[in-house]
């Protein structure tokens, strides 16, 4: 059973930056990785992918803001993000492969 623990969440203003990490129990490098969100009251939506190969996609709404990566050698994958705004507030959640969640982090972007 993989676990996947995520780290960096928390509390940043308007405009600052986050990065964070998704750490794997095994072997990630065969798997496209991802990266989803989840609002109050809302449906857990896709943030960012990056497949096997390093391809990436992002959402609209964080296009050009957030960027993906993985350390494949140390099993992890990151989301940085940069220019963060308030409608970024959210659980994020690392997503291996089509089923193995992490338990999410809160990220809150607040004044």
């Amino acid at each position: 059973q993989v676990q996947l623990v995520e780290s960096g969440g928390g509390l940043v203003q308007p405009g600052g930056s986050l990065r964070l990490s998704c750490a794997a129990s095994g072997s990630i490098s065969t798997y496209t990785m991802g990266w989803y969100r989840q609002a109050p009251g809302k449906q857990r939506d896709l943030v960012a992918t990056i497949t096997s190969g390093g391809n990436t996609h992002y959402a609209d709404s964080v296009k050009g803001r957030f960027s993906i990566s993985r350390d494949n050698a140390g099993n992890t994958v990151y989301l940085q993000m940069d220019s963060l705004k308030p409608e970024d507030t959210a659980v994020y959640y690392c997503k291996l492969g089509y089923h193995y969640w992490g338990q999410g982090t809160q990220v809150t972007v607040s004044s």
